[in-house]
């Protein structure tokens, strides 16, 4: 198997058992990779968005199926994140790639610490959830424009707010799958057809992954591999910013 190949399989499956154990951090964790082994920021956007769409599209389903949706909801972070994703999509693609690297590299860097600051967080007793328009639509803007974002940006906030944990889970799940489908057409739009091996690899090692992070997400300790796993971004984040500085 192509080597290349294969690194985007990896990075495809370590994703998915982070995302399917915690609920957060495949668009951060792959994306942080991609970028890590030298795939420009806007194609490595592009790429985990399009793989985005199958993994969001059978979460979501199950979460529909287990009744973790609240539909008004979704309504509303669906279409404010989609329009968010649609301008952070262009945005993206139009920035010159050096530019581009540590610009990424800060902003994953930022939700590295963002995916550690949830872990510390103690849970909160649920309540209605109002005004997301706006938490959709920055949620969507970064996740595209950053390659990763719309869960720990988005879930973190719900949570504050005082949703129910499987019904923010649930429902931003659901949501992501109509934010990357419009984030992917708007790549298609600005960069032309960029899919390629990078999201075949990331949607086969996903699929490898996601029994495995089912089975995972009911025996880790969530909020200690949380921490963990923000800590990895961070780490990762810092060297890519670093080696993009320097050149």
């Amino acid at each position: 198997m192509d080597p290349t190949f294969s690194a985007f399989v990896a990075i495809g499956f370590v994703a998915q058992l982070i995302d399917g154990a915690l609920g957060m951090a495949y668009g951060v964790a792959s994306t942080t990779a991609l970028v890590f082994i030298g795939v420009p920021p806007a194609v490595a956007s592009a790429n985990v968005h399009a793989a985005e769409v199958f993994t969001s599209a059978a979460s979501g389903a199950s979460h529909a199926v287990a009744r973790n949706i609240d539909w008004r909801l979704f309504r509303r972070l669906a279409l404010a994140g989609s329009v968010g994703a649609v301008l952070g999509a262009f945005l993206i693609s139009f920035i010159h790639m050096d530019a581009a690297r540590p610009l990424i590299a800060a902003y994953l860097f930022i939700m590295g610490l963002v995916v550690i600051s949830k872990a510390m967080k103690p849970p909160t007793a649920p309540k209605p959830v109002e005004k997301v328009r706006l938490l959709g639509f920055l949620g969507g803007f970064a996740d595209a424009s950053g390659g990763g974002g719309w869960g720990p940006i988005v879930v973190s906030n719900l949570l504050a707010k005082g949703a129910a944990p499987a019904i923010a889970v649930g429902t931003v799940n659901l949501a992501e799958f109509v934010v990357t489908l419009s984030a992917s057409l708007a790549f298609l739009a600005a960069l032309g057809p960029t899919f390629g091996k990078a999201a075949l690899g990331l949607v086969i090692g996903g699929l490898f992954a996601a029994p495995i992070a089912a089975f995972a997400a009911k025996r880790l300790p969530k909020r200690a591999m949380t921490a963990i796993v923000g800590a990895i971004i961070c780490l990762v984040s810092l060297f890519n910013f670093l080696s993009a500085v320097r050149g």
